[in-house]
């Protein structure tokens, strides 16, 4: 029996694993299950090189737990370890010192063990005893015994195996005893191994017998180890990528399509991406994006390694490329990431494309799915905005849907302004804004649609690509100064009677809101009164309102414009009455609330008012 102290340089590794690593530890059974499916593949590469005579017959990884010893057991039919190989890959650790390692790994938890001798040791985190009983494929190997309980003594003797491979065990200290039930391994293999390319056994199939479930003679096996990216895309059909889909995500809605990844060179990297679809916009989910490094479960979260439009869309990538070993603020500087980002990005651009192209009914059927997504892509990378600009879609109140070329070629005869800008006209809410899309409509124009949430934002983007275009939102002011075809006569008002105005509809308006008065002619047929907010408050309050960096313009009180029509007839009633406009005019009140009954801006004791009003008027 041999005795020994771990080549350590410092004896402080025992208390960093289980305190540093503390809040990722049910990690070890990543780290310990992947050790075991390496030493299994290690054998097949052996044996299908010849060195190892002989069949291996199957060689499964099983785990076991004993709740009442509190043990668990990860037992393979691997390659095994002689007693050299145990000395060299288990007793030598190397670290500099804690304090180094602390300082350089601080930001790193869910992806440091594995990467630094630390997989096995992992163990510890939960464990105040770990056993090794192994047995070396080798031929004359004799099986060895290690065992130690959390601090760099160990012992290592002869073994009990008899059989080539590795058997692990745990014994769980209290503290982590929660790891001796079985719904807790289940979950937790569930969670990091269920697409190891080895089988992993974790008790038996059960069937219902009895009015109770009891164990089959068959095998349980929690992993499928063929996961579908492994697959060539030429052999798999849309049945298969759906099916794949509910194993990822079994509540999900189907997704709307799919994307098959296989790249090897310049690096490697194998997945499949679903667009999902979005139910509610202001509620999408993130992260659920699985990264995985040779079948075996790293992240979902992969912010640093796509980008973060790409965050929205689901599905698998599988890399082992990627250096996971290292802090999330060198993966955004690392070459092979920034490679892998622009790869998956340029992927996701040309499917759409092709999608746009190919199948031009299918992809505006899709259009109220993707546009959130595609937005954000756009506003968020410059490279998928290029693209973007080819296949993006406006859709207008007719329920229509154009590419940008085509639309700007059926709009710009009739909505180029006397500055030469074509005037795309938008609403956010057709129901609410009613009045003035018929308003544009009845003129002869088209309205879009833009009921995103990150339209405030992205109605500035499309300015800035589209030459000569500037967007409105059809309520931000009377029609006929939307898209000024000529100079419209002013209305002459002196400094005094402009001033009066203002005090007038200050004394009828809501107090809470701050209000620009004009007089201006609209022609006969317009309201008396109309109330607009101008495009670039209302834009930028919008923007503030979801994180637009403007939170200045959040702060502000809501503006609005007033424009009295001077050529409505009820207001040159108005005008010719004794009252004339003051106050007291219950006719200019009239007027007034319907306006703002209009903007829905009409509430409470105001509204109520109004009503008595009209009941009034209608007598």
């Amino acid at each position: 029996m041999a005795q020994g102290k771990i080549g350590v340089t410092t004896e402080n590794i025992f208390p960093i694993i289980k305190t540093f690593l503390y809040s990722d530890h049910d990690i070890f059974v990543r780290e310990l299950v992947a050790n075991a499916v390496d030493a299994t593949k290690k054998l097949q590469a052996i044996a299908a090189s010849g060195e190892l005579k002989g069949e291996i017959g199957e060689c499964p990884v099983s785990v076991a737990v004993d709740k009442d010893n509190k043990t668990i057991q990860i037992i393979d039919k691997g390659i095994g370890m002689t007693e050299e190989e145990v000395d060299k890959y288990i007793n030598q650790i190397a670290f500099s010192s804690a304090g180094e390692f602390l300082e350089k790994y601080k930001d790193q938890i869910g992806s440091i063990i594995g990467h630094f001798g630390l997989g096995f040791y992992s163990a510890f985190m939960v464990s105040k005893k770990v056993e090794i009983d192994t047995l070396s494929w080798k031929d004359g190997a004799k099986a060895v015994k290690w065992e130690c309980e959390g601090n760099p003594e160990y012992t290592m003797g002869e073994g009990t195996r008899t059989e080539r491979g590795t058997t692990i065990t745990l014994w769980l200290d209290d503290e982590n005893a929660e790891f001796a039930e079985d719904y807790k391994i289940e979950g937790l293999l569930a969670k990091y191994c269920k697409f190891m390319p080895v089988p992993i056994v974790f008790g038996k199939e059960k069937e219902w017998k009895d009015g109770k479930y009891e164990d089959t003679d068959k095998d349980h096996i929690i992993n499928n180890c063929e996961p579908l990216w492994t697959r060539k895309p030429a052999d798999l059909k849309d049945e298969d990528y759906q099916n794949f889909y509910r194993e990822l995500y079994p509540m999900s809605d189907e997704p709307l399509f799919h994307i098959h990844l296989n790249v090897d060179y310049p690096f490697n990297l194998t997945g499949i991406l679903y667009f999902p679809k979005v139910k509610d916009r202001m509620e999408l989910s993130k992260n659920k994006i699985q990264l995985f490094c040779n079948q075996m479960f790293v992240t979902d979260n992969v912010e640093n390694i796509v980008p973060e439009f790409m965050t929205l869309l689901h599905g698998v990538i599988d890399s082992p490329d990627i250096p996971l070993n290292v802090s999330r603020s060198y993966l955004q500087s690392d070459a092979n990431v920034k490679k892998i980002s622009g790869y998956i990005t340029k992927k996701v651009a040309d499917k759409l494309d092709e999608i746009s192209r190919n199948n031009k009914e299918e992809f505006e059927q899709k259009w109220d799915n993707l546009k959130l997504f595609i937005e954000y892509g756009m506003l968020t990378d410059e490279k998928f905005c290029e693209k973007a600009m080819k296949f993006s879609l406006f859709k207008n109140t007719d329920g229509k849907y154009f590419n940008y070329e085509d639309y700007r070629k059926a709009i710009e005869t009739e909505q180029t302004n006397k500055d030469n800008k074509v005037v795309y006209l938008y609403t956010t809410n057709a129901t609410e804004q009613y009045q003035f899309v018929e308003a544009a409509k009845n003129k002869g124009y088209d309205v879009l649609v833009m009921d995103c949430p990150l339209d405030a934002h992205y109605v500035g983007l499309l300015e800035s690509k589209i030459e000569n275009s500037v967007f409105t939102r059809v309520d931000a002011d009377v029609i006929d100064k939307l898209i000024a075809k000529e100079d419209i006569a002013k209305v002459e008002m002196t400094d005094d009677e402009k001033k009066h105005l203002k005090e007038v509809f200050e004394a009828i308006l809501p107090a809470e809101n701050k209000y620009e008065v004009s007089m201006e002619n609209l022609g006969a047929t317009a309201g008396p009164v109309v109330i607009t907010q101008s495009e670039f408050m209302r834009r930028y309050r919008d923007m503030a309102a979801i994180g637009g960096g403007m939170n200045f313009y959040g702060e502000l009180p809501e503006s609005y414009n007033i424009t009295v029509n001077a050529e409505n007839p009820i207001i040159e009633k108005i005008t010719a009455s004794e009252q004339g406009f003051s106050a007291d005019n219950e006719l200019l009140k009239q007027v007034t609330d319907l306006a703002l009954l209009a903007n829905g801006l009409l509430k409470g004791k105001a509204l109520s008012d109004f009503i008595a009003r009209s009941q009034e008027l209608l007598k």
